[in-house]
């Protein structure tokens, strides 16, 4: 699902209409549409990622 976050965050979508755009595939809210905090933090989990990678932090 973050490949998905990540395209329209390039596009400047709220994180509001990126939540309305995704769907949960598994699990028990399977179905439904994640809330904007959860994309908040997925996007901060990557960036955090992606700088640990990279040696920087």
């Amino acid at each position: 699902m973050l490949a998905v976050v990540l395209h329209p965050c390039a596009q400047e979508l709220s994180l509001r209409e990126i939540a309305t755009r995704l769907v949960n595939s598994t699990g028990k809210k399977k179905g439904q549409h994640p809330s904007a905090a959860t994309v908040m933090r997925m996007l901060r989990d990557h960036d955090e990622r992606a700088l640990g990678a990279s040696g920087y932090g």
